[in-house]
């Protein structure tokens, strides 16, 4: 605990996901009090002509209410 999924179109190297996931695992064990031990991140990339069914009616549409974080679209 926690688990966290990032989803983003494909195109982004190793090394940029790498340092994201870091990135997001030091702010996760800042914030949450929790250990970097406990932190895993999965990184899963969506083609663009299938993001708006598979993530965005599912994931923030349906869950727009939930979000802590909305985007701007």
């Amino acid at each position: 605990m926690p688990h966290i999924v990032v989803k983003l179109y494909p195109g982004r190297s190793e090394e940029v996901k790498k340092k994201l996931a870091d990135e997001i695992t030091k702010t996760v064990v800042k914030n949450a009090g929790t250990s970097e031990d406990a932190v895993s991140v999965d990184i899963v990339e969506v083609e663009k002509d299938k993001w708006q069914k598979e993530v965005y009616e599912p994931e923030i549409a349906a869950r727009m209410d939930k979000l802590y974080k909305k985007p701007n679209c």
